[in-house]
């Protein structure tokens, strides 16, 4: 077993997870894993930049990282950065603080990239399970991308498009600086049509349809879980590997998306940071499994992170 630590910064959140790892049995024994909202991505699809405060409070949770990973003594790092600094003028500003603080460079990976990693991350453990039928189609909705993966045992295709979560709701939902609250009929629809134009994008390289298992990954899935359940709080074990059907999924996107901000910031396994956006990433995952004929989504709390770390861990091993 080798120690690592793997860092995935996404558009809404900066995630650690420290674990053992052996590569070759795929067992993953986790240490730490934890997430924090930062909304590195604030107003980055209106203005092209990283805000000063979305990086400050990105490079608090770095410190807070760099402190976990020295006390756990991980052999290596790998920090992983996603849609927004890809997309974003000044990531150098971003890159620089991270080195700083962390002593890596973030790597702004593809979508391709992002999507190979949460396909293994998803999938490793899913081994030999018969009652889950291959091929799968693994789905990672952030904050500003969904990542799509077509795969047996390997990735057999994969595709990153711009719909996300913080993303839908900042093209859509806010006006004049303020998120409508609850949408309007036109903002939905609106909404719901851009989803479908970046699922259209996706099924030009993907075959979404061939998948026999539906598996959902990130916040917004994991959320949805947790809804379903009527969990008293966020319960990583009752999430992981859960199902939830199409007709609950599209029970609760419904609730949420005609809820106000008080109403979703009641329900206990919420995590405060996904009030405002969770609306949207349902949505996403609505229409995803509406599209593919899916009668459920199966619920992975194992993603990029995982997959990430299953890396490091080979590259040590080569090393």
């Amino acid at each position: 077993m080798t120690r690592v630590a793997a860092i995935d910064c996404g558009t809404n959140s900066i995630r650690l997870l420290v674990a053992d790892v052996d590569p070759e049995t795929g067992e993953l024994a986790e240490l730490d894993r934890r997430m924090i909202i930062v909304r590195l991505g604030q107003g980055v699809d209106r203005t092209g930049r990283l805000a000063p405060e979305a990086l400050e409070r990105t490079f608090a949770a770095c410190r807070e990282y760099a402190a976990v990973i020295k006390e756990l003594g991980a052999e290596r790092l790998r920090f992983v950065a996603t849609s927004a600094s890809r997309d974003a003028d000044n990531r150098d500003d971003f890159v620089r603080g991270v080195l700083d603080i962390l002593g890596v460079e973030p790597e702004v990976v593809t979508g391709d990239q992002e999507a190979g990693f949460s396909f293994t991350g998803a999938t490793k453990e899913l081994k030999g399970r018969e009652d889950l039928v291959k091929p799968y189609l693994v789905v990672d909705i952030g904050g500003g991308s969904t990542e799509f993966v077509v795969g047996d045992e390997q990735v057999r295709a994969a595709r990153s498009v711009d719909v996300g979560c913080v993303r839908m709701t900042e093209r859509h939902l806010v006006v004049d600086g303020e998120i409508t609250d609850p949408p309007t009929r036109e903002q939905i629809a609106a909404m719901r049509a851009d989803i479908e134009a970046a699922l259209d994008l996706a099924e030009e390289t993907v075959p979404l349809r061939e998948a026999r298992t539906l598996v959902g990954l990130a916040g917004s899935v994991t959320t949805v879980s947790a809804i379903a359940q009527s969990l008293p709080e966020y319960d990583s074990a009752a999430i992981h590997h859960s199902r939830v059907s199409h007709d609950r999924v599209r029970e609760i996107t419904e609730w949420l998306l005609h809820s106000t901000h008080a109403e979703r910031a009641a329900v206990p396994s919420m995590h405060p940071g996904r009030v405002d956006v969770i609306a949207a990433g349902a949505l996403v995952l609505l229409a995803i499994m509406e599209r593919i004929g899916a009668e459920e989504v199966v619920v992975s709390e194992h993603d990029i992170l995982d997959g990430i770390a299953f890396k490091v861990a080979e590259d040590v091993e080569r090393a």
